[in-house]
């Protein structure tokens, strides 16, 4: 039995998007009964299409099977997504062995967040997501495939995959990771070496020694950021076989889990009898289990943005509310890095998301009858997959923590609501992630310090002009000002003030990582600095509040209000590293709010 209050959000989430569900829901029914195109195609068409499939040739010229389009955003310069490389044969063999044939319909960029950190590269990174769901489009624009698989991991890519599989949302659809990489330094011991490093107590060699012995081999980074908390959300809202997401790279069983992923795809074809397109999978309840899952883990802060743009293109409408009312009656259940010491693997082994998803459905805090691609409700999620001489089988996981410093039951949490807080005043609307921070920092009043960009605070905090509490305000970081980059490069020092004894906080219409969260930080400002928001009015010396068991955000000097906003030179921004193809999406990007998105949802 669901909780009432769990089950009114849901309600009024529907009733919101009614319009806008129906008619998407109608362009689906449509697509559905025209089918794939590729019986319809001429003879070129079709030779064009199959010249190069070798082996497969005949039987998609000729044959009656399935036809799966793998969408991949395989590159060998990420971790997480370099085991990707091979994953298409193991696809094509996978289908050939129910009869089916598999093509790669294309592939979509994928960017690094830890490699631009700081960096001009990083004004791209959230505008990624959209070209990578247009990339999705185009691949499968050529309309000759039953059913698709989405190979991607990281930060932008699955929101942008999940984007683009929609808009093909009559095709059945298969997330497919990669999995993470085998634990290396712990990402407590990495941080305090980057916190020293920082405050000049070691050099750059030993720096870079320990962020080598950190990020080690193929997979995605083992703490619990962006990347990861995708990879919930995909078994959450029934995209991934249930217990795939956390099963390390280059393994048997990961071998396993990938050929199945492609048969199950083909099964759910509108060829056979269990025909199960992605817009019946992610419906309104499909997105609240998916926010359950974000607050119960503690998950990055980037999918109240990410959320948001993936459900509007299936017709859902999200909002800020949504968010906040779910994080107030669910329960944090997980303690993994930066909310604890533990990593992915030990996430995994302790019980992992089988055995959160049964705790979450015990306490009637998700829906258990959406409709996944395991064929059957959310359930068969609590399964984990084992192989059982050479075969792939689900059994039933453990009911029991295996570890009750990463994993608690439902009623004995770590903390009582989740990690994510929506925040409200005078100087607009933010959001904070309290999960990492302690008790006696969800309450900062402070002097504000203004900056226009990171690397002025970088440079005032190596010149020592930072020596009491203070508010670190960096503005015009918003998507129309910059692209909305993360600042999580200002982690090591905020930390280092925060540990000298002073009341140290952040507010910024920027983003931050995934991967941060011991110093609050209200984050996501609406309205941001360029569209003239309250944040453009802070000036140095005035005193903020950022508190969040209230949920407020406050410039507390009495004429904050009627001062004119200022403006900043953002010239310099908007060319170099790539900066200048993006111009368009800055002029047409929403608010954070809505997604920060340039599609006109």
């Amino acid at each position: 039995m669901v909780q009432a209050k769990i089950q009114e959000i849901t309600d009024r989430i529907i009733d919101r998007s009614g319009p806008s569900r129906d008619g998407y829901l109608e362009r689906m029914r449509n697509a559905t009964s025209k089918g794939p195109s590729r019986a319809h195609l001429s003879c070129s068409g079709q030779a064009h299409a199959y010249a190069a499939a070798g082996v497969d040739q005949a039987p998609l010229a000729t044959g009656v099977g399935g036809n799966l389009g793998i969408v991949t955003a395989y590159n060998d310069m990420l971790s997480a997504h370099q085991p990707f490389e091979h994953f298409p044969d193991v696809i094509r063999a996978a289908a050939r062995s129910v009869g089916g044939t598999a093509q790669v319909a294309g592939g979509v960029p994928a960017m690094c967040d830890g490699v631009t950190q700081g960096e001009a590269g990083m004004e791209l990174s959230l505008f990624s997501r959209d070209v990578i769901a247009m990339a999705a489009g185009v691949a499968l624009s050529h309309n000759v495939f039953d059913a698709a698989v989405f190979l991607g991991v990281c930060d932008k890519i699955i929101p942008g995959l999940v984007i683009g599989a929609q808009a093909f949302g009559h095709l059945p659809a298969v997330f497919v990771p990669a999995g993470p990489m085998t634990s290396g330094l712990a990402n407590d011991d990495k941080a305090q070496v980057r916190q020293k490093f920082a405050a000049g107590e070691v050099g750059r060699p030993e720096l870079m020694a320990a962020e080598m012995a950190a990020y080690h081999g193929p997979g995605t980074c083992t703490f619990y950021g962006t990347a990861n908390t995708n990879q919930m959300l995909m078994e959450f809202m029934g995209l991934h076989l249930p217990g795939s997401s956390f099963v390390t790279p280059n393994t048997d069983m990961r071998q396993a889990l990938t050929t199945e992923a492609a048969r199950r795809a083909l099964s759910l074809s509108a060829l056979g009898n269990s025909y199960t397109p992605v817009c019946d999978i992610l419906d309104e309840k499909a997105f609240v289990n998916g926010m359950v899952g974000l607050m119960a883990t503690g998950g990055s802060t980037n999918l109240l943005i990410h959320l948001v743009a993936m459900a509007r293109a299936g017709g859902i409408m999200l909002t800020p509310e949504d968010f906040s009312e779910i994080s107030d009656i669910v329960p944090l259940l997980a303690r993994v890095y930066p909310n604890g010491l533990a990593d992915v693997n030990h996430f995994h082994a302790a019980g992992g998301l089988g055995y959160m998803i049964g705790q979450l459905l015990e306490g009637g805090l998700l829906h258990p009858d959406t409709k996944t691609v395991a064929g059957g409700g959310l359930a068969e999620y609590t399964q984990e997959p084992f192989l059982q001489d050479g075969e792939l089988i689900w059994r039933e996981g453990t009911k029991e923590s295996l570890n009750d410093k990463i994993l608690k039951p439902v009623t004995d949490p770590f903390q009582a609501t989740g990690g994510l807080k929506r925040l409200a005043g005078s100087l607009g609307t933010g959001v904070i992630k309290v999960s990492a921070v302690k008790p006696e920092f969800h309450v900062i009043e402070a002097p504000a310090r203004v900056f226009h960009n990171q690397e002025e605070a970088k440079a005032a905090f190596k010149a020592g002009e930072f020596t009491g509490d203070v508010i670190v305000v960096v503005r015009f970081q918003g998507p129309k000002a910059n692209g909305m980059p993360e600042l999580h490069s200002l982690t090591p020092m905020l930390a280092i003030l925060q540990g000298r004894g002073h009341k140290v906080a952040m507010i910024t219409d920027g983003r931050m990582s995934g991967a941060s969260g011991k110093v609050p930080a209200a984050i996501h400002v609406c309205p941001e600095a360029m569209d003239g928001g309250p944040i453009a009015q802070v000036r140095d010396g005035d005193m903020l509040r950022v508190d969040a068991v209230a949920g407020t955000l406050e410039n507390l000097a009495p004429d904050a209000a009627d001062r004119t906003p200022v403006t900043a030179d953002l010239s310099g921004n908007h060319a170099g590293t790539g900066r200048e193809l993006f111009a368009p999406f800055r002029a047409a990007v929403g608010a954070a709010d809505d997604g920060a998105t340039v599609f006109g949802w």
